[in-house]
């Protein structure tokens, strides 16, 4: 059985309880990453884009706007949206039950209100039937508690996949928030240039998916779920994904390979309950990833290293 203090640190979300409160906040994470997304210059791999998980929720990071810079916070304990700019003015946003068309409008005075004043492209990305921002009167819920267990999953699930980024010597993205997908994730490459990506995901143009999966890749992350997947899970894939891939043996016993998604799945409740959910999710991680690296060949010898503890170099 898990211990109090990882029941805590993992608490229980299932889909059907807060599936208007994910629709809903998906699409306020969009509002606000998309706002980033207009003033950020282009990064490899859109790493110019995501959010990042805070002690309170998620944030921007300082964005650079016309020579001030402007921080926006989703803050999932007071349960408030903080914009912040680097001359000192604030303002808040309640997060509350609210339409997704009024939620757009009070950020968007706040801006104007700064003199920041920001135009962005209002259609959801990623979201085949998605509305306009500003025309969204349907999604309008917000509960309190389970935006609040979603923060503390992405906190948990940030502490082991940042540990998880310490093994590997080689180029590795950030652990991000990307609210395209509302997915966190951590992505390892082999250095080698990959095929074109097909493309094709909904609302989301080629060209950027291409350059997203320009060099071979292997990617985890935990999503809350959507579709099919009537459940929070944790995901990794390779791209491309080498011969043999889908029938590679990964831990724990549990995982499987799903052919609808083309990737391995870790139900959440898997790890929530194990007796040691970071050492369940780390096997996840490092079994995974190493299928792709073996079946794929990549080098690594010359890519990983033993995995970091605190205040010890790395040793040579």
């Amino acid at each position: 059985m898990p211990s109090a203090v990882d029941l805590e640190r993992w608490p229980d979300l299932p889909y059907a309880t807060w599936k208007d409160t994910y629709e809903t906040l998906h699409l306020w994470t969009q509002i606000i990453g998309k706002i980033r997304l207009t003033h950020e210059p282009w990064l490899n791999h859109s790493w110019h884009v995501p959010l990042y998980v805070t002690v309170r929720g998620l944030t921007t990071s300082p964005i650079p706007v016309g020579g001030r810079a402007l921080q926006i916070d989703f803050d999932f304990i007071d349960h408030l949206l903080w914009l912040r700019t680097s001359d000192g003015h604030v303002r808040q946003v309640m997060l509350a039950p609210k339409t997704v068309a009024g939620f757009y409008g009070e950020v968007a005075m706040a801006l104007v209100e700064l003199g920041l004043e920001t135009q962005i492209f209002t259609q959801p990305s990623e979201i085949a039937d998605g509305v306009p921002f500003e025309e969204d009167s349907v999604h309008s819920a917000y509960d309190r508690d389970h935006a609040n267990r979603l923060w503390r999953i992405l906190l948990s699930t940030q502490q082991v996949f940042s540990r998880f980024r310490t093994g590997f010597l080689g180029k590795v993205s950030p652990v991000h928030f990307f609210w395209g997908g509302f997915d966190l994730a951590v992505t390892r490459f082999s250095g080698r240039r990959a095929p074109l990506h097909p493309g094709g995901i909904p609302r989301l143009p080629d060209p950027i998916t291409r350059e997203a999966y320009s060099h071979e890749v292997s990617s985890a992350g935990f999503w809350p779920g959507g579709g099919p997947i009537d459940y929070p899970t944790f995901y990794s894939y390779a791209y491309p994904a080498p011969e043999g891939y889908a029938s590679a043996a990964v831990q724990p016993q549990q995982a499987f390979f799903s052919k609808e998604f083309g990737e391995f799945l870790l139900p959440y409740d898997v790890v929530r309950n194990a007796q040691d959910p970071d050492a369940t999710l780390m096997a996840f991680l490092q079994s995974t990833y190493e299928a792709a690296a073996n079946l794929g060949k990549w080098d690594r010898d010359s890519l990983e290293c033993t995995i970091g503890v605190p205040c010890r170099p790395r040793p040579l």
